[in-house]
């Protein structure tokens, strides 16, 4: 289940004793096509309750290609690796035999692929600080809005120009004069 096979001679000799599962009768061409691995329960059934997309999992390189690299995972998976997310926190790229952790990014059950990221864990790390970061800006932002807002709209006293005391005489020596 977790290696392609494209020869039977890869796992079996000729004269072998082998379990197998007859899949289809071609009556015609007189061929019978047989399964070997359905014998055995999907591994990928498991796998996907491991490998769940965001896990991380230590994982060594083991071999480098133009478009990524082969990292063998526990349990004999493998999983793939683009470049990008190969680099190192400290900007190097990852090399064969070095063992890293590994975030899970996509699993593909159905097409028997796991995708990883190394420099997703710490970018991660990274854009969670920020978001802290903002977040605790915002608050402060926020209660000093509060703040500014509640000495503004603080119950100021209302008084009318006949409220005033001066004013109130200024107008009763008004009043006298033009009598």
């Amino acid at each position: 289940w977790t290696k392609k096979i494209k020869h039977p001679s890869e796992f079996t000799q000729i004269g072998a004793d082998i379990e197998v599962q007859v899949l289809e009768i071609d009556k015609e061409n007189r061929r019978l096509s047989l399964g070997h691995k359905q014998l055995e329960e999907n591994p990928w059934d498991v796998f996907e309750t491991v490998f769940t997309v965001g896990s991380i999992h230590e994982g060594t390189i083991i071999e480098m290609l133009e478009k990524g690299a082969v990292i063998a995972l526990p349990y004999g998976v493998e999983g793939f690796a683009t470049p990008k997310h190969l680099v190192k926190e400290d900007g190097t790229q990852a090399q064969v035999d070095e063992k890293l952790d590994f975030k899970v990014i996509e699993f593909n059950k159905d097409a028997k692929r796991i995708i990883l990221s190394h420099s997703r864990i710490f970018e991660d790390v990274a854009k969670a600080e920020a978001q802290k970061e903002a977040s605790a800006k915002k608050a402060a932002k926020k209660a000093a809005k509060a703040e500014e807002s509640a000495a503004i709209s603080s119950p100021v006293e209302k008084t009318t120009l006949g409220d005033i005391e001066e004013l109130a005489a200024l107008k009763e020596k008004l009043s006298k004069d033009n009598k």
